[in-house]
């Protein structure tokens, strides 16, 4: 049985986790009020880090459910992913979909994360 724990493992912790993706996106997924920038890890999982500033979403409630809504997809999703650092950059306007179409797009997200990791993989 598969477990959908979110441990601290699965997190992107330390400001040189971040800078790394930062610094060697391998892959990018971008949607309207969305960009995910990602990076192979040598873990055998994948991690997680958000970048929401107050410029983008004022509010800390509407930032905490962006951020919360994604924690929970990723959480579900996080066996079908590749072994890769994910940063989620939020852009203006993020705070104005509502929850299923928030879960809509991340999923859309996913799916296109997991087929260009698996495109690069072939490649590679």
């Amino acid at each position: 049985m598969a477990d959908f724990d979110y441990p601290r493992q699965l997190r992107l912790l330390t400001g040189g986790d971040f800078k790394r993706v930062f610094d060697n996106a391998a892959f990018k997924v971008s949607e309207q009020p969305l960009l995910i920038l990602s990076s192979p890890n040598d873990l055998g999982h994948p991690r997680i880090g958000f970048v929401i500033s107050k410029k983008n979403i004022r509010r800390a409630v509407k930032r905490n459910r962006v951020r919360r809504i994604i924690r929970e997809s990723f959480r579900l999703h996080q066996h079908e992913l590749p072994a890769v650092d994910i940063v989620i950059l939020a852009r203006r306007g993020l705070d104005t979909l509502d929850n299923p179409d928030l879960h809509r797009m991340i999923e859309r997200c996913w799916s296109r994360l997991i087929k260009k990791a698996h495109k690069a993989h072939k490649k590679g």
